[in-house]
């Protein structure tokens, strides 16, 4: 997952930022020892209303969030607010929402402690995140990082032969300037970064990468890069027999190694090291057994082919998508990255995750609609200028869950998990 120059030295940019992360880990830590001692999120395997009321209580207690329609006491009835959302509309699909935490996380833009929604209908994902929570809160927080940023359209272009192809990319690599003040035009927020070249025969890829502020960002680069083609068609002097705004090449709703190898969306790491103290007391399991799945896990996916090598991130990232109104499709390209688990000489865990392709946004999509901002709200990440504190936080959620189902795996506890919480009764 190697990163050009200009990336690499905007994440150093932001790890240096966090030189006094000790302070920030003691500021946490310490959150819940001076004043009010710390109350644990009411947990419930069966449903029932008093339950529901203790856990809204509590949220609202301790993030001063009431949580209206996400709890139906209050009901959506704005449709208009839709429009741009759905077409042929009938109605609303109901999935239960959980919630887990509190979650610490320190990072560059996410220092706190935050109660993270889930909306899933598999039984036992909420539980096992919230167990991979406590282990993390108990260690004093997961570290969390998001290092770069970049979302990609990659339009083609056909020619005669490579002869024109190489005249139309000597008149074309210039025009850089020109094309950042297309994109200005274009949009409030986008800005243009970065264009690579992919030539194969007579086709020519061109790949656009812009910063989208705190929109995922897929249709913003959409109209950049078509206003961008537009004038390209109308003004290079040489024309392309056809082109499409994009290829298929720059990895929109897919899983590519191009994009795991760069960037797309948000790259974030995130680590921990547990002590052998809560990986017994917490998750049941040993440091040494824990490493050694994760060993053997990692060649299981080495031969299977995977791009990457984790154990669900599709979980956790789905269902958080879902209750935040995050393009859910995007899961398919976000839920790739690198897990990695060691005994240190201490004889604790370290553990790490590596995210490189996170489409997420905290503004536009379906992030105003009322539920999803309610969720978005609960973490206090809604709005202008809170995407990279979310993407630090889906760091941090996705480092969770990869602790509870390697110690679950490594215990042989993953079947019994799953006939307790997953299963009709």
């Amino acid at each position: 997952m190697a990163s050009t120059n200009d990336k690499s030295l905007n994440a150093i940019e932001t790890i240096t930022a966090l030189q006094n992360i000790d302070v920030l880990i003691d500021a946490i830590q310490n959150k819940s020892l001076n004043g009010t001692a710390h109350t644990n999120l009411p947990f419930e395997q069966s449903i029932t209303a008093e339950g529901i009321n203790k856990r809204l209580e509590f949220l609202l207690k301790e993030t001063g969030k009431e949580m209206k329609f996400v709890s139906g006491k209050k009901i959506f009835s704005e449709l208009t607010q839709l429009e741009g959302n759905i077409e042929n509309y009938i109605g609303l699909s109901m999935i239960p929402t959980g919630v887990i935490g509190p979650l610490r996380v320190i990072g560059s833009a996410a220092n706190g402690e935050f109660y993270i929604p889930l909306a899933t209908s598999e039984g036992a994902l909420v539980a096992s995140y919230h167990r991979g929570a406590k282990a993390c809160n108990l260690a004093g927080g997961a570290t969390s990082i998001c290092l770069v940023e970049g979302v990609q359209r990659s339009p083609l272009f056909k020619f005669n032969d490579i002869a024109e192809l190489g005249q139309f990319l000597i008149w074309l690599l210039p025009k850089m300037d020109e094309f950042k003040r297309i994109t200005e035009n274009t949009s409030r927020f986008a800005k243009l970064t970065e264009i690579k070249t992919n030539i194969e025969g007579n086709h020519l890829i061109l790949t656009f990468e812009y910063h989208t502020g705190d929109a995922s960002g897929q249709n913003m680069v959409t109209l950049c890069t078509d206003a961008i083609c537009h004038y390209i068609v109308e003004n290079a002097p040489v024309k392309p027999l056809f082109w499409f705004i994009e290829s298929n090449y720059s990895g929109d709703k897919k899983a590519t190694a191009i994009s795991f190898t760069n960037v797309r969306g948000k790259k974030v790491t995130t680590e921990i090291i547990l002590s052998e103290k809560i990986v017994g007391e917490v998750l049941k399991t040993t440091p040494v057994a824990m490493s050694e799945y994760w060993k053997s896990s990692t060649i299981g996916a080495i031969q299977s082919g995977a791009i990457g090598a984790q154990g669900h991130y599709a979980n956790g990232l789905a269902a958080l998508f879902l209750a935040t109104g995050q393009d859910v499709a995007c899961v398919s390209e976000a839920a790739v990255g690198v897990t990695r688990m060691e005994v240190i000489p201490s004889g604790d865990l370290y553990a790490s995750v590596t995210l490189p392709n996170l489409i997420v946004g905290t503004i536009g999509g379906g992030t105003g609609l009322p539920t999803q901002k309610e969720c978005l709200e609960l973490m206090d990440c809604y709005g202008v200028g809170k995407a990279r504190k979310y993407a630090e936080i889906c760091g941090a959620l996705v480092l969770a869950g990869e602790l509870s189902i390697a110690a679950a795996l490594s215990a042989g506890h993953f079947s019994s998990a799953h006939k307790k919480f997953g299963r009709k009764k």
